[in-house]
């Protein structure tokens, strides 16, 4: 089963835009994400949507940051994406008639239920701000400086 990276690839262009003194088009984000601009337009469409990036048109245009970091947190950018399924495994068939994977299913489905209830919580008391510091803490000890195009260079 594809695993699905649009959260973790929509938290790293946020971080990045977040660290851009200005607006960042959709080509130069899907220059540094390795995909189409018209991905990174559809999905920025529903951070725009939920409040929390802006996009401009025209010379000087692109998408921005509409709230402080400290404001959106990993469940927040989760729900915009449409909650997508957090794992990849599952149950072989959803409505067995075999009691034996009855039993199995009732088992797994407890244990999805209660993994993503955890897994959601934590997304909800991560904000982007905390992994920018975690980014920071990295760069400094590094011992340098980063743009989108060094971090994304061939």
């Amino acid at each position: 089963m594809r695993r699905d990276s649009r959260l973790s690839g929509i938290l790293h262009v946020l971080l990045h835009m977040a660290e851009e003194p200005g607006p960042l088009t959709s080509d130069a984000l899907a220059a540094a994400m390795q995909t189409n601009p018209a991905v990174v337009r559809r999905t920025m469409a529903g951070l725009r949507e939920a409040g929390f990036v802006r996009s401009g048109r025209g010379h000087g245009g692109g998408w921005t940051l509409a709230r402080d970091l400290h404001e959106i947190t990993l469940l927040d950018i989760h729900v915009a994406l449409g909650s997508p399924d957090l794992f990849a495994i599952g149950n072989r068939t959803e409505a067995p008639g075999c009691l034996v994977e009855q039993a199995v299913n009732a088992a797994l489905d407890d244990g999805f239920r209660e993994a993503e209830r955890v897994l959601l919580e934590r997304f909800g008391g991560v904000t982007l701000a905390a992994l920018s510091v975690d980014f920071h803490t990295r760069l400094a000890a590094r011992g340098g400086t980063l743009s989108l195009e060094q971090a994304h260079a061939v």
